[in-house]
């Protein structure tokens, strides 16, 4: 079988704590679905929700320090992992499976001159009003951006990932049976400095911090789960139309035509392109949590590859 990096979106994670314990029973089967047919899994997940609400928390609370985003990037990840752990671990040992799960603690490093630094795009916290957000940038000097027209908010960069700094930790946990998971939000945004790293006011996108730990750990498959079944262009529109299969070359045209929404499908997709170009004979799945296994069979999702092949994804 193959080694799979799979990224869950955040439909597979809470908006509270309470909500995760919930959603990550659901989540468990699906996953442990895959180890059960025979698969090594490696998880990342998202965190945006999570590192906004505890960012939210150190903001709103009186005589506390604010807390730095590397920070609130660290806090996420060991509560996510925590509730994950757990979950997992349950749905496994009700099926008779002994496997031990850890979660790591995952820096990434960027570059500290990558232009993402000089444009702040990716919108973080709480909405604001004009007002609110105009006395925000003169005091503590955020970059403000309009948000959907629900207001305003704090804009960080978003760098892309270069290295991950416990590749070699997550590789021996991995060879040696363990459940990893690992670069949860993107991973803790690092750069270098010397021999010591920087934690830096940012995040990273965490399919692309996904795609950079299963080129890392050598996978077959990134496997991406979203809210939807399939990648759609046109989407929303009369002649919408969802799609089984794209090699590189039309996912890039695609992406140039404008079909995938930058806030949601496109990071998933350029994911996808890296990973299927980073070495022959790799593939991307874009498919739900729940169809995950039907689409490693080869039955749904949307499969990219380098060159176009209609195929079942595993052979059988």
């Amino acid at each position: 079988m193959a080694r799979i990096v799979v990224a869950l979106g955040g439909n597979a994670l809470g908006k509270t704590p309470v909500e995760q314990r919930r959603a990550v029973n659901h989540t468990a089967g699906p996953i442990v679905d895959l180890i059960e047919e025979g698969h090594e899994i490696i998880l990342s997940h998202g965190n945006g929700t999570q590192v906004g609400m505890i960012n939210l928390a150190f903001e709103d609370a009186v005589n506390i320090p604010e807390m730095p985003f590397p920070e609130c990037g660290a806090m996420s990840q060991g509560y996510i992992g925590y509730h994950l752990q757990n979950a997992i671990k349950k749905e496994l040992t009700l099926r008779g499976i002994d496997k031990s799960i850890a979660t790591i603690i995952t820096q990434v490093v960027v570059e500290e001159n990558d232009p993402a630094f000089r444009n702040p795009t990716k919108p973080v916290g709480r909405f604001y009003t004009r007002e609110e957000a105009k006395k925000l940038h003169q005091e503590k000097g955020y970059i403000m951006v309009e948000d959907s027209g629900r207001g305003y908010r704090r804009a960080v960069p978003s760098p892309e990932p270069v290295d991950i700094v416990e590749k070699d930790i997550i590789k021996t946990l991995v060879e040696n049976s363990y459940l990893v998971i690992a670069c949860g939000g993107g991973g803790i945004p690092v750069v270098r400095e010397g021999v010591a790293l920087k934690g830096v006011p940012a995040v990273i996108d965490k399919d692309l911090a996904s795609e950079k730990l299963a080129e890392l750990l050598d996978a077959e498959f990134l496997v991406i789960l979203t809210a939807v079944e399939k990648v759609a262009i046109n989407f929303g529109k009369e002649n919408e139309k969802w799609l089984d299969e794209m090699d590189i070359v039309t996912t890039q045209k695609y992406i140039s035509e404008g079909h995938f929404a930058p806030g949601s499908m496109l990071p998933k997709v350029k994911a996808a392109v890296k990973f299927a170009s980073s070495k022959p004979g790799r593939k991307t799945l874009i498919t739900s949590l729940e169809k995950a296994r039907e689409g490693l069979a080869g039955r749904t999702g949307t499969l990219i590859t380098f060159e176009h092949k209609l195929s079942p994804i595993m052979a059988k």
